[in-house]
């Protein structure tokens, strides 16, 4: 704690004597010179699909939303953000409401905010100019809401940021995302074939509108990806050239101010790499400010590899003799093999459980098509089959993902999971047709290639989840106010989700609060026969339990 204390002391202090800096990076816009600056007007029409000149806007059945803009990077801001206004308005609202609700107006949200805004001062020299120009675009249809958090503009250039500020200082920004690519002999048509969940969490208000975007720039090439509301970085897409990428978070250290967001990283990759040389050489050129690896798969090389970058560091991991590729939350290439954050991750955490959990997959002998690819992704069960908890971040799939995508680059075609988390059906994409001139439809998915919903969705067992998840933040709630609750509330609480040793854990800090010193001994006993999470939760059961032991 003291050294977190050290550690945002410093920054207020900074942000203190560094006006000047802040006050430069405030005053920034882009260079729109020679780009188109008309307004788009919306049109809707049956079905409230919403059109403009350059793009159109459609929901499907499965919830999903569906926008395809064209343009210059200015009118692809200005299009995107027209057609998404109330999309966009309601991501930023739920983002930045938790500034208000954890730090409630005064002198603390203040210095909140000189923080953020000294935090992020030179954040706008990290971005490309065209990708401002979006972003300026798109500000154009922000919420008036917090304008007391800075100028829409650059709140959006703070959100782009978000994902790698949450990750670098609580390590929640990717929960636990696990990715996987196969081909030749491990993949049933022998082509390349990528799996990965997208574990990002900010609430289940937050994952409730996911846009898949087709975006046809006027330099680089078309790509696709799933995305929410006033994002234009990518964290899982492919293009026109069968390249594809997808984010999986490091062990970083605290970064001292923002720098370039690995979003836009990905979406530079996306929209100027045809293969994976020239990936690489593209995300060389980056100052990041997060630990990430970046698996990119390519049409053209007919593989996939990970680029593994940090603040200090760059590495490059193809997998040796085999044709499948497995990332979860650690490094694994050379560049890294003495980084001591990466070894504590390996040791600590649970990315290496879920690397051997894939693992167990490929070494299975049996080729995966995209359904089985799905049903990989959707397991929620530990090594060898072990039940282990719904929500265990030890499972591949942790009950909360934002969304499960599966690629096939050679053949352009991709599939996104709908709600809930990566159980609803898999909407199939087919990205040739999609980007070619005669696309003329407002709704792009291709009915016939649907992966059905998961059967889990309509059992007892994810119904008891699902009040699990709202009966656990009562319980919290319970012990962090010091109340009472029934020996009856407390077993019908841990009956549903009877294999998650957090169940256990909650209720023997529970009994440690009222004094009940032999029924927590019980309970924290009871959680270590369950698969507990990390190393760390390890160790802090076994310091409570000799805790009890000398009381």
């Amino acid at each position: 704690m003291k050294h977190w204390y050290r550690y945002i002391g410093t920054l207020i202090i900074c942000a203190l004597l560094g006006s000047c800096g802040v006050k430069k990076g405030l005053k920034d816009i882009p260079i729109l010179e020679g780009w188109d600056a008309a307004t788009p007007e919306v049109s809707i029409i049956q079905d409230s699909i919403r059109i403009t000149d350059k793009g159109f806007l459609s929901k499907n059945k499965q919830q999903l939303w569906e926008l395809y803009v064209s343009g210059d990077p200015y009118q692809i801001g200005l299009n995107t953000g027209a057609l998404t206004k109330d999309l966009y308005q309601k991501q930023e609202t739920i983002f930045f409401s938790k500034v208000e609700e954890f730090v409630p107006a005064g002198f603390k949200q203040k210095m909140l905010i000189k923080l953020l805004k000294y935090y992020n001062r030179d954040l706008y020299q990290y971005i490309p100019n065209e990708y401002k120009a979006e972003i300026y675009g798109l500000s154009n249809y922000a919420t008036t809401r917090f304008d007391f958090l800075g100028p829409a503009y650059q709140r959006n250039l703070y959100l782009h940021g978000a994902h790698d500020i949450g990750h670098a200082f609580q390590d929640l920004a990717l929960v636990g995302c696990t990715s996987l690519a196969v081909w030749d002999e491990n993949s049933a048509d022998g082509g390349l074939l990528i799996g990965r969940n997208f574990d990002f969490y900010v609430g289940d208000d937050f994952a409730e509108n996911k846009i898949i975007a087709f975006i046809q720039p006027e330099k680089g090439n078309a790509f696709m990806s799933v995305t929410w509301g006033g994002m234009t970085g990518v964290v899982s897409g492919m293009n026109e050239k069968g390249l594809t990428v997808t984010l999986n978070a490091g062990k970083s250290s605290i970064p001292l101010k923002a720098k370039t967001p690995i979003s836009v990283v990905a979406r530079e990759i996306l929209q100027y790499a045809d293969n994976i040389e020239q990936a690489i050489a593209i995300a060389k050129t980056k100052k990041v400010f997060v630990s990430e690896s970046i698996m990119v798969g390519s049409a053209a090389d007919r593989k996939a590899i990970l680029i593994e970058i940090a603040p200090k560091n760059f590495g490059v991991y193809e997998v040796p003799n085999s044709s499948a590729l497995i990332c979860s939350n650690h490094f694994q290439s050379d560049a890294f093999k003495k980084d001591k954050r990466n070894k504590k991750q390996i040791e600590e955490s649970h990315s290496q459980y879920r690397w051997d959990k894939v693992n167990e997959y490929v070494h299975n002998a049996e080729v995966l098509t995209p359904q089985k690819m799905v049903d990989i992704l959707r397991d929620t069960k530990g090594l060898n089959g072990k039940e282990i908890g719904y929500g265990n971040e030890k499972a591949l799939n942790q009950l909360l993902a934002h969304h499960g995508i599966v690629f096939q680059p050679e053949k352009r075609l991709v599939w996104v999971s709908s709600n809930p988390y990566q159980l609803g059906e898999f909407v199939a994409y087919d990205l040739n047709k999609i980007f070619s001139k005669e696309n003329k439809d407002y709704h792009l998915g291709v009915d016939s290639l649907t992966i059905a919903k998961d059967q889990f969705i309509d059992s007892k067992a994810f119904r008891d989840y699902e009040r699990f998840r709202v009966e656990d933040h009562v319980f919290q709630k319970v012990i962090k106010e010091k109340q009472e609750v029934s020996e009856e509330y407390i077993k019908t609480y841990q009956a549903l989700n009877p294999e998650y040793w957090l169940v256990y854990y909650r209720t023997a800090l529970y009994y440690m609060q009222k004094k009940q010193y032999s029924l927590a001994r019980e309970e924290f006993n009871t959680a270590l026969t369950k698969e507990v999470t990390t190393l760390p939760a390890e160790q802090k059961i076994k310091k409570y339990l000799k805790k009890i032991r000398n009381k």
